[in-house]
C-alpha cells in the first residue's frame, strides 16, 4: 500500500478534483455498513479504523484480548490477513480456507498483523468470516474479536468499536481517493457502538464530541527495549511512520535519521544493507517497529525493535462495556 498523500490530511485542489470519486466510493461504503449480516456462533466484537491505516486497530485488538483473558474468556482474533498467501504454508491444499496461525508461519503466509496478534491469543486468518468464526468455536474460543470487520460487515457485531487517531482525526474529511475516510464520517459513527480515541490531539477530541457516542480514551506508548539516550536510525513501512518516530523520540531515543517506506513494505537484502551502512556512518543503531520486524529478510543485520502497548484511561469502564455486550449477546443466542 503506497504512503498516504499529503492532501488526505489538508484539503486542497487535488482533493477537490477527486471529490466526485470520493463521493461515489463513500456511497458504496455507506450501503455496505448498513447491510444485514449473519450472526456468528460466538459473541463478536468488531474493531474498525476511521481512516485507511494508522488509527491503532492492532494495539486496540491486543488490549481488548488482554482484558477478556483477565475476565476468564478465551478470545479468538479473526483477521483477513493483508498480504497473506496461505498457499505457501507447508502442506497447504489449493484453495484452502481459514487457518490458525501457528509456530513457523511467516509474514509471507499470514500477513504481518496476524503474526503480531498470534503472540497474544488464538488467531485465525481467512476471508470467509463465517468459516473463521466456526473454526474459532471448534478450537474452544468463547468470544471473537474481528480486527478488520467493521466496514466489510461479513458478521453482525455484538459490539462495534471505531478507533480514531486523535492527532489525525478524519484528515481532510473526504472518502477515498480524495481523502483517508473508509466511509462517510456520519455513517461510520452510526455503525459504531462506541469510539476509542487514541491520544489527546484536538482533532480526535473534537470528533468524539460530535459523534454522540460513548468514547473511551487510550494512549499508546513504547515498550520493550530501552532506547533512552541512544543514537538511532529509525525506519518503518507502516501507514503513518511519523507515529513510530514520535513514539521512539518520546522513549528518549536520539533519532539521527528517519526512513519511511510504503505500508506493509517487504524489505529487501539490498535495502537492509543500505540502512546498515547509514547506521554505521552515523554511529547509530537501526530501529524499527514490531510490525516491520516480521517482514525483514532472514539475513538482515541486527535491528532493534520498538513494541507498543495501548493503555485505557479507564480500563474498568471498558471492562464493563465488554461484559455488558457479552451478556446481551449470550442472552440473545440462548433465547
Amino acid at each position: 500500500m503506497p504512503r498516504a498523500p499529503d492532501f488526505w490530511r489538508h484539503d486542497c485542489a487535488a482533493a477537490r478534483l477527486l471529490a466526485p470519486l470520493g463521493w461515489l466510493y463513500g456511497s458504496v461504503a455507506a450501503r455496505r455498513l448498513r447491510r444485514d449480516a449473519p450472526r456468528a456462533p460466538l459473541p463478536a466484537i468488531v474493531v474498525g479504523g476511521l481512516t485507511v491505516g494508522g488509527d491503532g486497530k492492532t494495539p486496540l485488538v491486543i488490549a481488548l484480548a488482554g482484558l477478556l483473558v483477565e475476565a476468564g474468556e478465551r478470545p479468538a482474533l479473526l483477521t483477513r490477513g493483508y498480504g497473506a498467501k496461505p498457499g505457501l504454508r507447508p502442506g497447504a491444499k489449493p484453495g484452502a480456507g481459514s487457518f490458525v496461525v501457528a509456530a513457523g508461519d511467516s509474514a509471507a503466509t499470514t500477513g504481518d498483523e496476524a503474526l503480531l496478534l498470534a503472540r497474544h491469543a488464538l488467531t485465525i486468518v481467512g476471508a470467509d468470516r463465517a468459516a473463521s468464526a466456526e473454526l474459532a468455536r471448534q478450537r474452544g474460543a468463547t468470544v471473537l474479536i474481528l480486527d478488520d470487520g467493521f466496514h466489510s460487515r461479513r458478521l453482525a457485531p455484538d459490539l462495534a468499536l471505531l478507533t480514531i487517531d486523535s492527532d489525525y482525526g478524519a484528515g481532510a474529511g473526504r472518502c477515498l481517493p480524495a481523502g483517508p475516510l473508509r466511509a462517510p464520517l456520519r455513517d461510520q459513527f452510526d455503525a459504531a457502538d462506541a469510539l476509542v480515541i487514541i491520544g489527546d490531539g484536538d482533532a480526535g477530541l473534537a470528533l468524539a464530541e460530535s459523534g454522540a457516542k460513548p468514547a473511551f480514551r487510550a494512549t499508546v506508548t513504547g515498550t520493550g527495549q530501552d532506547f533512552k539516550g541512544r543514537r538511532v536510525v529509525a525506519f518503518s513501512g507502516i501507514a503513518r511512520p511519523e507515529k513510530f518516530f514520535a513514539t521512539l523520540a518520546a522513549a528518549g531515543a536520539e533519532i539521527v535519521s528517519r526512513r519511511a517506506f510504503a505500508d506493509h513494505h517487504r524489505f529487501s537484502a539490498a535495502e537492509m544493507a543500505t540502512l546498515a551502512a547509514l547506521a554505521d556512518a552515523r554511529q547509530a543503531t537501526l530501529v524499527t517497529t514490531e510490525k516491520d520486524a516480521v517482514r525483514l529478510p532472514p539475513d538482515a543485520p541486527r535491528v532493534g525493535t520498538l513494541s507498543v502497548q495501548l493503555t485505557f484511561a479507564d480500563a474498568d469502564e471498558v471492562r464493563a462495556a465488554l461484559a455488558a455486550a457479552l451478556d446481551a449477546a449470550r442472552l440473545s443466542r440462548a433465547s
